[in-house]
């Protein structure tokens, strides 16, 4: 069986669907039954498949991230018309268009060090965040970067890669902003 181009496992498949299980589920405990939390799941469905997807294969499909983006505003649409986020549509679009240039520009100064894929993934994370706030933009961005810088640590001290090797970016990407909009909860952002 393949999976946009790659061979799949059994493991493979059911890391995917055990990781976008506990993303929906925290999504449903952040924001409870809720127009709110429907984008969310849905996100979080696309996180854990784009996540087991880049740390196998290096790549994000362009199959799910360009089509994530006007979903992901459009899925954000219903909250705001029901109601909820008073503002936050306009800031989410707002910040994933942020987000993705400033990804971007990173690509444009370092091809190597971002991916495309990386970038067009930035636009509907930065919705996702967005929608929660501005601080939650900058605290998701950032901390992916950190996740990325830990993970690549711990290889190199495992032995499992080192100084020229290819670490993929988009699973600490999500890392980073699944860790704000879940902690978004507790602490004010």
């Amino acid at each position: 069986m393949t999976w946009f181009g790659e061979p799949v496992s059994r493991r493979m498949l059911v890391a995917a669907i055990v990781v976008a299980g506990l993303l929906a589920g925290a999504s449903l405990w952040r924001f409870g039954f809720s127009w709110t939390s429907l984008p969310y799941i849905a996100y979080g469905v696309l996180s854990g498949v784009l996540i087991v997807i880049d740390a196998r294969s290096k790549r994000l499909p362009n199959a799910l991230t360009l089509p994530a983006i006007p979903v992901t505003a459009a899925l954000l649409a219903g909250p705001a018309i029901a109601g909820e986020g008073d503002g936050a549509l306009l800031r989410a679009i707002c910040a994933g268009t942020v987000l993705l240039l400033a990804y971007l520009a990173l690509h444009l100064i370092s091809p190597a060090g971002l991916g495309l894929g990386d970038v067009k993934l930035a636009a509907s994370m930065g919705m996702v965040l967005g929608w929660i706030s501005w601080p939650a933009l900058l605290w998701g961005a950032v901390l992916g970067f950190v996740i990325a810088a830990l993970v690549s640590l711990a290889l190199l001290a495992a032995r499992r890669a080192t100084r020229k090797s290819d670490v993929p970016f988009g699973p600490s990407m999500l890392a980073g902003a699944w860790v704000v909009i879940i902690a978004s909860s507790a602490i004010p952002l």
